[in-house]
């Protein structure tokens, strides 16, 4: 135990250097080349700090495990939004561009969408896998003719963000900062899933509890990194941008390649596809009202999305172990929280409403 217990610390170490390689690399390339650090987080960085996701989930269902495989992307794409939005919200608010309100999140609702239509029947098959793994090919090429459309106005909107050296000036360096920083990303992520796992098993938790929680948080550790150190450094699209193309990337690039490799396609559960598929469709909705409100994510909508990633972990926990306590606090979430929540952001979004039509 002490063993695993360095091992997720040197992970967690190897995170946070990752992503401050990456971050800055990453940011100073869209610069270089005339794209926009928005489309960067959402293809280079989101596709980089998702390179766990996609080991760990072609590993697991090779070895017979596909629970893993799905509960890790489904984990990994519920943490994106909640935990990782919310902490990064909680250090500062997170401005949010107008395309991932009218383009980005559109597409990630469809994503899930399509995710939970395929995974009804029980199982993705090759020719579902082929699918998701030819639309976020599509999904790339569109990102980067769009933004070379638009790259002069980009770039002269968002310079002022990115860090000034001469060390770093050139291509080159900016690259290898990028791989550098994607290489201990994936390293750090894998040694503290490894350690992570073997705690887990020790205390008998189910190979879909394990996915859906340990191993997303995990491999989500990249993105957690990667949008905090964007957020402290006043990148704000980098670090929205990392979440939303993460998610797309997860769905469609991650689960296409494991139905591909799978011997028989890819089963899911009974249990993630009546709720933690639902959950997660549901959280990619809940970024709707939200940004709508004010192009932003306060803090205490932050607070919001942290609180309601420890309650899914919670009844997770709960449901595992088939506590006594697991319908009272369904009932509680259910009857009360959740209503709440409601009333909130309709509110939101008629003060919202009602401030913008004054202003006109």
């Amino acid at each position: 135990m002490l063993e695993q217990a360095l091992l997720f610390l040197l992970g967690l170490i190897t995170l946070v250097i990752g992503a401050e390689l990456l971050v800055r690399g990453a940011s100073r390339l869209a610069v270089s080349f005339g794209i926009s650090p928005l489309v960067v987080g959402l293809t280079v960085v989101a596709f980089g700090t998702s390179a766990p996701e996609m080991a760990v989930s072609v590993g697991s269902a090779l070895n017979g495990n596909p629970d893993i495989a799905i509960g890790n992307v489904v984990g990994s794409n519920i943490a994106n939004v909640l935990l990782i939005l919310g902490i990064a919200a909680v250090i500062a608010p997170l401005l949010v561009a107008e395309q991932i309100i009218r383009q980005e999140i559109p597409i990630m609702i469809g994503a899930s969408v399509l995710l939970l239509v395929m995974a009804l029947d029980g199982s993705i098959n090759r020719i579902e896998a082929a699918t998701l793994f030819g639309l976020v090919i599509a999904y790339t090429v569109f990102l980067v003719r769009q933004s070379r459309k638009g790259s002069a106005a980009m770039s002269e909107d968002f310079a002022d963000d990115i860090p000034t050296s001469q060390w770093d000036s050139h291509w080159t360096v900016q690259t290898a900062l990028v791989v550098a920083g994607l290489v201990m990303l994936v390293l750090g992520a894998g040694w503290l899933v490894d350690s992570a796992v073997v705690f887990a098993r020790a205390f008998g938790v189910s190979d879909l509890v394990i996915g859906l929680t340990v191993v997303a948080v995990g491999t989500s550790m990249p993105e957690i990194a990667t949008s905090i150190v964007a957020a402290l450094r006043g990148q704000r699209d980098i670090a929205v941008g990392n979440v939303v193309g993460s998610n797309v990337f997860n769905i469609c690039a991650v689960l296409g390649v494991t139905g591909l490799v799978a011997p028989a396609g890819l089963p899911v559960s009974e249990a993630a596809r009546h709720f933690d598929l639902w959950v997660m469709l549901a959280v990619a909705f809940a970024c709707l009202p939200i940004l709508i409100t004010g192009r932003e994510i306060a803090r205490w909508e932050g607070i919001l999305f942290l609180g309601y990633y420890a309650a899914y972990t919670a009844w997770l926990i709960l449901a595992a172990q088939h506590h006594a306590g697991l319908q009272a606090f369904s009932g509680v979430m259910l009857g009360y929280v959740m209503p709440l929540t409601v009333i909130t952001l309709v509110v939101s979004i008629v003060r919202h409403n009602g401030k913008a039509a004054s202003d006109r």
